[in-house]
């Protein structure tokens, strides 16, 4: 309580007291280390959130209006998703669905207004609840897939995959990639005391992702590390400083790969580790596999303008869209099919405006986007339309992109005040 007191002081925007700036970047802090733990419903993130709701709006949240067309966004692409549920209504799961897509649109405007206020310190407490609650995630499924826990093989794994605190072990590897990138960019910039605990909190996270055997983790992880660490040297104000970047990556890439070679060297892991990577799983191929869905349901789309009707998709299809544009358009017809890939991608587009803009939260900034860059495209193979985090990055983003314009607007208003006295 006492570091959320004073963390990012000089960068605040509230004018609140500071015990009142204390809570409010504490419950920021508990809202990303809640996310981790998601097994059990209303999940701890849901309370934290309802909470940080009330506490944020009594003590002085304002709506700007640059957010207008977020919320007119989020509010038709929900009202689609109703409309399409309506011949379903008599369904609890349909209902529960329907409603938990406006509350994640809730998350989404909070995050945004959040974030777009005390940017630096709330951003830094954020990043800190997130790689907290990655911590015991991560370590989670690792003694549960190790047998490290007695009777927590079945609770912490799922098909002999790590799964930790979450339901499906891809969500938990989709999770932990953006606390993976905020302790890489620890690993490659701070100081050697910083960055060794951020290199041990790293593997960690880097071994759970590998041992949830997901895909799109692993490929997340890689390609999304890629490109921040290439953000991080294009930005970066000096020579050094994009040294050192490269030299750490190349150590840590050598070590990640060293560690890849030792988990190999075990039997059970290597087995699973080539199923996995395989391209030819029997659920991707054939006309009802995974892309022979999209095309079909892409067809039917066409034809159905409200759509079939949240979590009917599996009526008419072997298993659900793993396409979360399409289950948009699914889900609640062309307004909704319309909306999400608009917000999203919008959102992304917006986001490369931005990456050279010189804020004090820069850097965490390069990782939250080239994380949400990454469940953008993840996107299209699998439901993530209902993930925590990737709202809350959505969210973050806006609520960035509004205090970055703020920044501008200040800096403006100095360089004219100089020039005019001068």
């Amino acid at each position: 309580m006492a570091y959320a007191a004073t963390a990012g002081t000089s960068q605040s925007l509230t004018s609140a007291p500071s015990g009142v700036l204390a809570l409010q970047r504490a419950l920021i802090w508990l809202a990303g280390a809640s996310m981790a733990i998601v097994f059990i419903e209303p999940s701890p993130y849901e309370l934290v959130t309802l909470t940080a709701c009330v506490v944020f709006f009594a003590t002085g949240l304002r709506m700007q209006l640059v957010f207008m067309p977020l919320l007119f966004t989020l509010i038709v692409l929900n009202v689609g998703y109703s409309i399409g549920a309506v011949p379903f209504l008599d369904k609890p799961e349909v209902v529960n669905w329907v409603l938990t897509s406006w509350y994640m649109a809730v998350t989404v405007i909070f995050f945004a207004m959040v974030m777009s206020e005390d940017t630096q310190a709330r951003l830094d407490m954020l990043r800190r609840g997130l790689i907290v609650g990655a911590m015991i995630a991560s370590l989670a499924g690792i003694a549960g897939y190790f047998h490290l826990v007695p009777g927590g093989y079945d609770l912490l794994t799922l098909y002999d995959r790590a799964r930790g605190t979450f339901k499906d072990p891809n969500v938990l590897g989709a999770f932990l990639i953006l606390p993976a990138l905020f302790t890489l960019q620890s690993v490659v910039s701070d100081r050697f005391g910083k960055a060794f605990r951020n290199a041990i909190a790293f593997g960690i996270i880097s071994l759970a992702i590998l041992l949830s055997f997901s895909r799109a983790a692993w490929g997340g992880l890689l390609i999304t590390a890629a490109f921040m660490l290439a953000l991080m040297v294009f930005t970066s104000r000096s020579q050094a400083q994009r040294s050192r970047i490269i030299v750490m990556t190349l150590i840590a890439a050598i070590l990640a790969v060293a560690l890849i070679a030792v988990l190999l060297s075990i039997g059970s892991v290597a087995d699973m580790f080539k199923q996995r990577a395989s391209f030819d799983q029997s659920y991707d191929e054939g006309r009802f596999g995974r892309f022979g869905r999209h095309i079909l349901g892409a067809q039917m789309a066409l034809e159905l303008p409200f759509g079939i009707g949240p979590l009917q998709f599996h009526t008419y299809f072997p298993e659900d869209t793993h396409n979360s544009y399409l289950n948009a358009f699914m889900s609640g017809g062309w307004i909704s099919g319309v909306c999400y890939p608009a917000l999203v991608f919008v959102t992304a587009i917006i986001g490369f405006r931005y990456v050279y803009t010189r804020v004090p939260w820069q850097r965490g900034y390069l990782a939250v986007f080239s994380a949400f860059l990454g469940f953008v495209g993840e996107s299209f193979i699998i439901d993530t339309d209902h993930w925590r985090h990737f709202w809350m990055m959505l969210g973050t983003m806006w609520g960035m992109y509004a205090a970055a314009e703020h920044t501008r607007a200040r800096s403006t208003e100095v360089i004219d005040e100089t020039s005019a006295a001068a």
